[in-house]
């Protein structure tokens, strides 16, 4: 997998979050993990799921960071 680093948000404290990279197939988004069980029901029901599969788990990435994604900048 050749993993490129795209960017991380410069106003994150200790510059530790979020971050994107492109592995090639996909995003790989560092964010702040959804914990509010009130928010994750509301987000679970408008999507008709009842869990989260083992594997995954919802993150919160800023709308103000989406220029890092090519498809949605420059093409780069």
């Amino acid at each position: 997998m050749a993993l490129r680093f795209l960017g991380k948000d410069p106003d994150s404290p200790q510059g530790g979050s979020p971050s994107l990279w492109d592995d090639g197939d996909s995003y790989v988004i560092q964010g702040w993990r959804v914990t509010d069980t009130a928010i994750l029901s509301e987000l679970l029901g408008s999507a008709g799921q009842e869990q989260i599969p083992a594997n995954e788990t919802l993150i919160r990435f800023p709308k103000r960071l989406m220029h890092m994604f090519p498809e949605l900048s420059s093409g780069r």
